[in-house]
């Protein structure tokens, strides 16, 4: 029997989080805004990003209701339940007001913590972290939240109204809590999709005609483009990023609870993500409390002060893990508990590994920084090199992980076991989501003080520190992409395990040879469709930016006395221009991860559907790894450069770099995160639609 006081902890650990996330937003409002100017800034970067929003909402309102109407003919005609078009609506509003809440939080912190930094570096750091931990935190306390409600309501709602004979209560429960992460895919696909061609799209825009044409500042507040490129940090690397990694922690947690019901350990198997993830949030605040440095730190002392934190985190999961399995599960399950200890230690070495391959500190992106001495040619091959060698640790850690949590767990006797093992794994490397995202969510932040730093004429020396903040942003972001991408992973293997069962469930044959045709046809549709998805993505970054460009250099020509100084940009047209171009570009790419299964399951078969989610698990991992690695790698070779190094800001190895940097943009910041949605929302439409493509077959 499962615990009678898990569903009070569980309760207990959202309540924790929710409060934190208020008491840490509280302590962020209450810092000084600066100078009217700073005020300024900070208010035409809220505006900009809640009009984008909006915008953005009404657009994928008309998705979410086509798709409520259709589930709701599905559940009409027998299909599925009639909890499964609520649940649906609720992930994806969930997962929308996690990316708003983000977003909000942001942009009213960019002014506050450049005022700390004029003060010193440690308050600008605990400044900008705190606002990122409000998201964090509220993006597990809303997750944990909405999948512990929804299944304690369907299982008390099916207790007290039996399912119809022959259905199975708690295979029912699991494909609505499924239909319901499926809500949060979509929502954090559009945002990802969206919020990264308005981001990438104005910071292109940006770098190409001030910094490369016209020379002058990053941030200059003479450059037309710098306020679209701040709100775009905010809806990209807050809105975006909050959506995603609330879709992937609640996703974790549903498809190892999908598993658990066949592995026969009983509902206290399908409770068991739950605790950990409960947990998690209660170790990930305390080990916020351990975040803090020295005034005159450099980078490396930031990155020791956050990975302190992280640290304890994982520490106290990693004991407290050992005795919550052996409380569920019991001793003769006890080899979950190591599946769960495996997937919290890949997602240590993932964060090594990222960090190594990204920072400046160390020689793979120093090695890019030197090649900009030779020219913009040279600094894009090595920094193609650096993301694509990247790759392969991250891919052995993440394939030894699989082998280790499946056998650990039990696999060799029972493969029910062993696969719920797996995704325990993935439990396990999320349930530090609430101090990992942190330390990704203030990334924008630091870079909006800069911006604001920048634009309000501070003194140097607060802009060195919101610079230094900035570099190390762009080491966690990497780091929590990665991560996010890791989790992705396991979560992906273990939806197409579930997909597999679901379709055994429904009495349908379905033949795993390797030599099976439909099968192979699947693999090499799947190995395509990440590729085709990163072009849409990158050319509709490309086309906007191409409209940002050209706004800038007819202001520049113009607008008499603007590079001069002596009259204001036109900030609101560049807001405007990106925010339509998003609006458009954003849809078919989002769309085409829920309509390829459902074609190639009509028109191919159900065996292709295995294959097509398998070639897509594969191929886009590795293409999202290499993406956001080379991407933030050429980043902070730029920023290596601007530190003094190869002839410092305005020389042509700078002018280089700015090249790599432009390229690296939209690969870690739009097409590469959004691959890790990418191939889970796919799996997921594959679980939800079985019984309807296996009805609908055109070749059986």
């Amino acid at each position: 029997m499962v615990d009678f006081y898990l569903p009070w902890f569980i309760a207990f650990s959202c309540f924790c989080a929710l409060l934190f996330a208020g008491y840490l937003s509280w302590k962020v409002l209450r810092q000084s805004r600066g100078t009217e100017r700073m005020q300024e800034i900070g208010d035409a970067v809220k505006q900009g990003a809640r009009a984008y929003l909006r915008k953005q909402f009404s657009v994928v309102a008309v998705f979410f209701g086509f798709f409520f109407l259709f589930f709701l003919w599905l559940s009409s005609r027998g299909y599925i339940s009639i909890f499964v078009p609520f649940a649906f609506l609720s992930g994806g509003f969930l997962s929308a007001l996690s990316g708003y809440i983000g977003m909000s939080i942001a942009t009213s912190s960019g002014d506050r913590t450049a005022q700390m930094a004029c003060s010193g570096l440690n308050s600008a750091l605990r400044t900008a972290f705190s606002a990122g931990a409000v998201m964090s935190f509220t993006v597990v306390g809303l997750g944990i939240l909405h999948v512990a409600g929804w299944y304690y309501f369907l299982d008390r709602y099916f207790s007290i109204n039996p399912v119809t004979a022959g259905d199975d209560k708690t295979a029912l429960i699991t494909f609505i809590l499924l239909c319901s992460a499926f809500g949060a895919s979509f929502q954090a696909l559009f945002a990802r999709v969206g919020g990264g061609i308005f981001t990438k799209s104005a910071d292109v825009g940006a770098d190409l005609v001030g910094k490369i044409e016209a020379g002058i500042p990053e941030d200059d507040p003479r450059n037309a483009a710098v306020i679209a490129d701040n709100v775009g940090d905010c809806v990209g690397d807050c809105a975006g990023m909050g959506a995603d990694l609330y879709e992937s922690y609640i996703g974790s947690i549903v498809a190892a609870m999908a598993l658990a019901t066949a592995t026969g350990i009983g509902p206290a198997a399908i409770a068991a993500p739950m605790a950990i993830a409960g947990f998690g949030i209660l170790a990930c605040i305390i080990g916020m409390f351990f975040i803090r440095t020295k005034e005159k730190a450099g980078q490396e002392y930031l990155l020791r002060a956050l990975r302190r934190g992280i640290f304890v985190s994982v520490i106290l999961i990693a004991v407290f893990s050992y005795f919550i399995i052996r409380r569920l599960l019991g001793a003769a399950h006890t080899g979950i508990y190591f599946s769960v200890l495996s997937g919290l230690f890949c997602g240590v070495f993932l964060g090594i590994s990222t960090e190594y391959f990204t920072s400046y500190k160390y020689g793979p992106t120093r090695w890019i920084s030197a090649s900009a001495l030779t020219g913009p040619a040279t600094v894009i091959i090595s920094g193609l090199a650096v993301g694509m060698v990247s790759i392969a640790l991250p891919v052995i850690i993440v394939a030894l992980v699989i082998i280790a949590s499946f056998f650990l767990s039990g696999g060799a006797g029972n493969i029910n076991i062993g696969l719920y093992g797996i995704g325990m794994s993935a439990v396990g490397m999320l349930s530090t989501l609430g101090i990992v995202l942190a330390s990704d969510a203030y990334g924008p932040v630091a870079d909006n003080a800069g911006g604001n730093a920048e634009m309000s004429h501070l003194p140097t020396q607060v802009r060195q520190r919101t610079d230094a903040l900035d570099a190390l942003g762009n080491t966690t972001a990497a780091v929590g992409k990665g991560f996010a991408i890791g989790s992705a992973a396991l979560t992906a293997l273990v939806l197409i395990a579930a997909y597999r069962n679901n379709i055994l469930l429904l009495g349908q044959n379905i033949d795993m040879e390797f030599m099976n045709p439909r099968l192979i046809s699947g693999l090499f549709i799947g190995g395509m469709i990440p590729f085709l998805f990163c072009s849409l993505t990158l050319g509709s970054v490309g086309r906007a930016a191409l409209k940002v460009v050209e706004e800038v250099r007819r202001q520049f020509k113009q607008i008499p006395g603007l590079m001069e100084g002596k009259a204001k940009a036109d900030y609101a047209r560049c807001v405007n221009i990106v925010t339509a171009a998003a609006q458009k570009e954003m849809i078919f790419p989002s769309l085409l991860a829920v309509i390829t299964p459902v074609l190639v399951g009509l028109f191919i078969g159900l065996e292709a559907v295995v294959g097509l989610l398998v070639g897509a698990l594969v191929s886009g991992f590795s293409l999202a790894l290499f993406m956001a690695n080379s991407g933030c790698a050429w980043d902070n070779a730029k920023k290596y450069i601007e530190a003094g190094n190869y002839g410092g800001k305005g020389s042509d190895a700078h002018k280089a770099s700015v090249v790599g940097d432009t390229l690296g943009d939209p690969f870690k910041d739009t097409s590469g995160p959004s691959l890790n949605i990418l191939i889970k929302l796919m799996s997921m439409i594959s679980i939800i639609l079985a019984s309807f493509i296996a009805k609908n077959m055109f070749f059986k």
